[in-house]
């Protein structure tokens, strides 16, 4: 392509190609789509349990159905432009939702966790192209000054998929089986296809173009480092992190690739990724600010059924019910920034939305054993509120400084580095657990000693009652093994009190950031 050629597509506005064509036909078909992906993040974690049953593995080794499916995706983001040129973007986007599709439906067949994550990676890498696409044509389709409306859609299905994901995936686990949690996104696969086909256009700078060539050693560096990451986390807290050589081998390369491939892609002529995005302010801190609330997101949504299950007895669908809330909260908070995205300053939003994020954090921080439903209802409808009210209005802080044919390369880039984030906090929050765990468990069995006379009072109550079914000793032995059961159940209540409470304390500390960023002057002016 000349350079002519190259400066005629870069004049191209919006207008030139979205002339005569409703923008929300345009928008129809990502929609669905995102919602899809963004669904398939969380559907499988009321059914973890379920699924490690099927394949006789422990619950940590389960995690991999969730993380697999982050990393593969974000292996595959970053190839979105160059797939774009190469295919044409259309093109590119109906051949990941077929692949999207097939790996869904061996997902849904797998007898084996090998088996399963594989088909999880595949469908990563199906549908890592889904939600940078979609966010670009959401953000091209639109002019400016209607970009917090389809932000406020697009955010809409960002937020609330990952919260009803554990109430479908709940309600069908218990009903029927965990199979059909992956067999439900052929009906919307096949239908965001078909629209996609007939209503998508593809804007001049993102149509197929000749003479396309891949940065083969930025993507080789990109794959091994992600890979190396997820195993590090995955695994690593099973061999005592870096106390185990393999871990520390392992970081290393994870470490090696991650400077190889940012320094192939600052000194290359058409790098895999542009990360001179980075340089625009808002970018680099609505990005870091996202890839925080991701963190927070999927890590909370991956312990709170855990919690419920193995602490409470809830079944599948009961725990993925108590987190319905979060979906009305969200809804709330959609509503709220349609009437006040022209009044209130967009910064002013995401605080407020962070903060509610940190007092619903706060509030898990104080469950125990004896709680009611409502109990988890009500901070997990704040919890809702307050990511919906901060995420919508960062998606176009973030790129609200950026020119058009910015957005494919920004909004790969940032779903990249956000799938990251999910990652990392979905395998870091087991290991707090775990940790958190065991911190209290040496804390609290320094009271089960004969010089607690609660303790002694505890065993004798209960070799009393047990006598009746055993012999003296095998009483006195029961009834001491209860009360260490009752030790270890308070020790992991505490865990997953330490872990809520981390996640609230790291919303309150982004509220500082948003006020870094620029908003231009006719933004947050009513029309």
């Amino acid at each position: 392509m000349s350079e002519a050629q190259a400066q005629q597509i870069k004049e191209t506005n919006e207008e030139d190609w979205t002339k005569g064509k409703n923008p929300w036909l345009l928008a129809l078909p990502t929609i669905f789509a995102a919602f899809m992906f963004v669904l398939d993040e969380t559907i499988a974690n009321v059914a973890l349990p379920y699924m490690a049953g099927t394949f006789s593995v422990s619950r940590e080794e389960s995690t991999w159905i969730l993380t697999s499916y982050l990393v593969a995706s974000g292996i595959t983001i970053p190839t979105v432009g160059w797939f774009s040129k190469l295919l044409g973007r259309k093109n590119f986007f109906c051949i990941s939702l077929l692949v999207f599709i097939g790996a869904s439906f061996a997902c849904g067949i797998s007898t084996s966790l090998g088996a399963m994550v594989l088909a999880r990676i595949a469908q990563g890498f199906g549908g890592g192209s889904l939600l940078p696409i979609s966010q670009a044509i959401m953000l091209e389709a639109f002019p400016k000054e209607q970009r917090g409306v389809a932000m406020a859609a697009f955010g809409m299905v960002v937020v609330t998929a990952p919260i009803i994901g554990p109430v479908v995936g709940g309600y069908i686990t218990t009903n029927m089986s965990w199979h059909w949690i992956f067999f439900i996104n052929l009906p919307i696969g096949i239908f965001a296809f078909f629209l996609a086909r007939y209503l998508l256009e593809d804007p001049p700078y993102a149509r197929k173009q000749s003479g396309v060539s891949i940065d083969g050693w930025g993507f080789f560096f990109l794959t091994v480092w992600l890979a190396t990451l997820q195993v590090v986390l995955d695994k690593g807290n099973n061999a005592d992190w870096f106390h185990a050589a393999w871990v520390v081998r392992v970081s290393i390369i994870s470490v090696i690739s991650l400077i190889m491939f940012v320094t192939i892609q600052l000194n290359s002529k058409k790098p895999l990724i542009d990360l001179s995005v980075f340089k625009d302010r808002n970018y680099l801190i609505g990005t870091f600010v996202q890839v925080i609330m991701q963190a927070i997101l999927l890590g909370s949504l991956a312990i709170l059924p855990q919690f419920l299950q193995m602490m409470l007895g809830y079944d599948a669908f009961l725990s993925g019910l108590t987190v319905m809330p979060r979906g009305f909260g969200a809804m709330t908070a959609t509503i709220l920034y349609a009437i006040f995205s022209n009044k209130v300053d967009n910064r002013i939003l995401c605080a407020i939305g962070v903060i509610l994020m940190g007092i619903a954090g706060l509030s898990f921080g104080f469950l125990n054993l004896d709680i009611a439903t409502i109990n988890v209802a009500i901070p997990n409808y704040i919890y809702g509120l307050g990511m919906a009210l901060a995420m919508i209005p960062i998606i176009t802080l973030s790129v609200i400084t950026l020119k058009n044919e910015q957005m494919t390369n920004a909004s790969g880039l940032q779903n990249l580095v956000k799938n990251v984030g999910g990652a990392i906090g979905t395998s870091i929050v087991t290991t707090m657990i775990s940790r958190f765990s065991q911190m209290h468990q040496f804390m609290l069995v320094k009271n089960l000693t004969d010089l607690n006379p609660e303790f002694v009072a505890r065993v004798a109550a209960t070799k009393g009652a047990l006598m009746q079914y055993a012999t003296e000793s095998v009483a006195e032995y029961m009834a001491q093994y209860s009360q260490y059961g009752a030790l270890i159940k308070q020790s992991t209540l505490f865990g997953f009190i330490d872990a809520f409470r981390v996640f609230g304390l790291l919303a309150f500390s982004l509220v500082p950031l948003f006020f870094l960023l620029r908003v231009p002057k006719d933004t947050n002016k009513e029309s």
